[in-house]
């Protein structure tokens, strides 16, 4: 199974549970997974992270292509696809639009495109005024899940070492 992460995933690993510089083996874990073919992202994402100008922007360009992944010739049609769902499920114009436009979009559609599972810290709602991940990835048959279920599932194991000198 690979996994697409959702910015508030590298986001709030950075400022919560996971910081760049107290928890490096969920940064080395995530290398490790994207290395093997498990973990990726999608550009847009890449480039809202890399809009923060911090140590997760420099982290994030560090990864490049090979995490955050370009559209693909099977992106154009999954575009159609998330497009023509938001736009018939009864949501307001403005939440439409901002979803169109938003790395959220994109995400979903490489999600549908390639059969991955999106990982996101959103939680779905009834709303019409915010098109939110896991309510498009169930209308569109992708599955969905937190990060920490994710971890789970992967059985990732931050083991504490002996700290640098």
């Amino acid at each position: 199974m690979a996994y697409l992460l959702d910015a508030n995933v590298f986001i709030q690993a950075k400022n919560q549970h996971y910081g760049l510089d107290f928890c490096p083996a969920f940064w080395d874990w995530l290398i490790a997974q994207n290395a093997a073919g498990n973990v990726f992202s999608v550009e847009k994402v890449g480039g809202e992270i890399q809009a923060g100008a911090d140590e997760l922007a420099a982290w994030a360009a560090q990864r490049g292509d090979a995490f955050f992944l370009k559209p693909s010739n099977a992106t154009p049609p999954a575009l159609a696809s998330v497009s023509r769902w938001a736009t018939t499920r009864g949501y307001e114009p403005a939440a439409m639009n901002t979803f169109l436009q938003a790395a959220d979009y994109y995400l979903v559609a490489q999600a549908v495109a390639h059969q991955h599972t999106v990982v996101t810290h959103e939680i779905a709602a009834e709303s019409t005024k915010r098109i939110k991940i896991p309510n498009a990835c169930k209308g569109l048959g992708v599955q969905v899940m937190t990060p920490f279920a994710m971890l789970r599932h992967e059985r990732a194991r931050f083991v504490l070492g002996t700290p640098p000198p």
